[in-house]
């Protein structure tokens, strides 16, 4: 199903793609547990750049890192990469961090804030 119509990935899987790349980096670095989290990121933002067309079942790999780290919110970039060396795609999105009950914006907990600095 990700490639559309036109025989190529269709834009609404990059963000996917950035999606799952940012949560798994913080599952793997015991930033983000997503069952019992008391604090979780939404996304408020989103864009994509295409630079050139990915196809199933082509590899993808995605690169995250962190722009800018707020005191409740963080801007990540991304950039996605198929066969070649250049990035097919580059974008951005950003999550607040908000009460999982509440869903109001709350400090980035401490074990979160050392795992999203690595990446700055």
């Amino acid at each position: 199903m990700d490639n559309d119509a036109y025989g190529h990935v269709n834009n609404v899987v990059y963000y996917s793609w950035f999606d799952t790349a940012v949560n798994a980096y913080l599952i793997e670095h015991g930033a983000l547990d997503i069952h019992s989290s008391d604090t979780i990121g939404l996304v408020v933002e989103t864009s994509c750049n295409y630079f050139a067309p990915l196809a199933f079942p082509e590899p993808v790999h995605v690169g995250i890192r962190v722009a800018k780290l707020g005191s409740s919110s963080v801007r990540y970039e991304v950039g996605v990469f198929g066969s070649e060396e250049m990035s097919a795609a580059k974008g951005h999105f950003v999550h607040v961090y908000v009460d999982a009950r509440t869903r109001r914006p709350v400090p980035l907990p401490a074990q979160l804030k050392s795992v999203l600095e690595s990446l700055l």
